[in-house]
């Protein structure tokens, strides 16, 4: 079974509507971009007058004989009367689309960033508008009704793995040109194609990941960065450690509110007992189908801890985790079938996309964190699942992991802007301390009551961001937003 996370937040990418409409051209001076002129509607219903360009670039560097990919973009051009440098906004995953995320919330920050230069909606190697790369749909699949051991999990999701590379390598696709260190080189090729001196960047998660590797390799040509959610070069995997840190945060967060804390006196201890009752009898569960039939599911511990990792990005999310867990502490599985009923298809075999695979096996994890990784799990909440399919399929390639090089953190003065989420469930406060800790033109910012996804949960947010790329100080450390309702039920019942 496909790792719940991955389909409780996948969306889909809408496609534009071109027009021949008659813009201004790019602020860097160029006289002949190849670009198509487009009216860029969001999700929202919001339209605004934009380009869509494309460049190529090698598939793999290394390669003299390499293929050629096309790098798409969407860019929506200043509006200020002195603008900066290009801003390329990164998006998470790895596998996000940069024209995709601006076509969702996040639509009227990418129109507020244009005072400051043009903002370029990238989209990376194998993502969005860029070249395609096929998904593989492996035979591996996972049973459904018959306890499954972590080990034998990892094995599945391992074989899957390398049956998927020798599957793409079979369609023609050099997948060593998959690594973050290229992307770098594409974010090269892209200022040089938009014809600027330096660009600046704007980045979340995984993007942050790409943004930290430019300014180890290609620091020169950096104006600014903002980053949010950051996730360091050697975090690909995330502690388990870290991550019962953060429902250490999130009981605080709970016991602010009297009704959660009621309901929820003990959150760890509760997905502890749950754990382990799952893990000595896993529960057998009949979902209803589309039908009218039922079909059996054995709801097991490694199952519970996956769909965990995957809520708690933000804390919205999270308040369906802990009803969920709360119910099947006190015998009740209704959510918990209805949450089966939404995601979960009757023999689905483990299906890899090629982008976010590549990426993430190559920046890979070094052989000490592993060791510290394996020493936390078994006392973890979540178990080895934050990441799943990492580490689990670490190795599946032989000679793809860019070393542990390429994992030391960056160094330099390029002016850095921060903003990290203090109930980010993915990226964490002090990870993200040690992402930047050699970059010395660091400023900070904690966004109280925030998850992953933190950019439009206040208007102070962007506030910080636009006197960051003014180059004036950000006024305050900290921004405090309201936590929402965690005792809220996600299907308003």
């Amino acid at each position: 079974m496909q790792s719940w996370k991955y389909m409780m937040l996948a969306t889909a990418l809408g496609a534009l509507t071109l027009s021949q409409l008659s813009l201004p051209q790019p602020a860097a001076a160029q006289n002949a971009l190849a670009e198509e002129t487009i009216e860029f509607t969001a999700q929202s219903g919001d339209s605004t007058a934009a380009f869509h360009g494309t460049f190529e670039v090698p598939e793999n560097r290394a390669d003299p004989h390499s293929r050629m990919i096309t790098l798409s973009y969407i860019r929506f051009p200043a509006t200020g009367d002195h603008p900066g440098s290009p801003i390329i906004y990164l998006s998470g995953g790895p596998g996000g689309s940069g024209s995709g995320t601006a076509r969702g919330p996040r639509f009227p920050l990418f129109q507020s960033m244009r005072q400051h230069g043009d903002v370029i909606a990238f989209d990376q190697r194998g993502t969005g508008g860029s070249t395609e790369l096929p998904r593989c749909v492996s035979s591996q699949t996972i049973p459904e009704t018959v306890p499954v051991s972590d080990a034998q999990y990892a094995a599945a999701q391992l074989s899957a793995a390398e049956e998927c590379g020798e599957f793409w390598r079979q369609q023609g696709i050099d997948l060593a040109g998959y690594t973050t260190r290229e992307s770098v080189q594409d974010l090269a090729a892209l200022r040089q194609h938009l014809g600027a001196q330096r660009m600046s960047l704007w980045a979340i998660s995984y993007g942050s990941h790409l943004a930290l590797a430019a300014l180890k390799d290609i620091p020169e040509q950096l104006d600014r960065v903002v980053m949010a959610s950051a996730e360091g070069l050697d975090q690909t995997v995330k502690l388990p450690a870290q991550t019962d840190l953060y429902f250490a945060r999130l009981q605080a967060a709970i016991d602010t509110q009297p009704a959660a804390q009621a309901l929820y006196p003990d959150i760890a201890a509760t997905m502890r007992r749950v754990n382990a009752r799952l893990e000595a009898n896993p529960l057998l569960l009949e979902v209803p189908l589309a039908d009218g039939g039922t079909a059996p599911f054995l709801l097991q511990r490694y199952q519970l801890q996956s769909f965990s990792s995957g809520l708690i990005s933000d804390p919205q999310y999270a308040a369906l985790l802990l009803m969920l867990y709360t119910q099947l502490d006190a015998g009740r599985t209704d959510l918990a079938v209805i949450l089966l009923q939404r995601f979960w298809v009757i023999g689905e075999p483990i299906t890899l996309s090629a982008m976010p695979t590549a990426m993430d096996l190559a920046s890979g994890i070094g052989d000490d964190r592993l060791a510290e990784f394996e020493r936390e799990v078994p006392t973890s909440l979540v178990g080895a699942y934050l990441n799943t399919p990492m580490p689990q399929i670490r190795g599946a390639w032989d000679g793809f992991d860019l070393g542990d090089e390429f994992r030391e953190p960056p160094h330099g003065d390029t002016p850095v802007l921060l903003l990290t989420g203090t109930l980010d469930g993915r990226t964490y406060p002090d990870s993200q301390t040690a992402a930047v800790a050699g970059l010395t033109h660091v400023q900070r910012i904690f966004v109280r009551n925030a998850g992953h996804n933190l950019f439009m949960t206040s208007p102070d947010v962007a506030d910080a961001m636009h006197r960051f790329m003014r180059g004036e100080p950000v006024a305050s450390g900290e921004i405090v937003v309201d936590l929402p309702d965690l005792t809220a039920n996600p299907f308003g019942g």
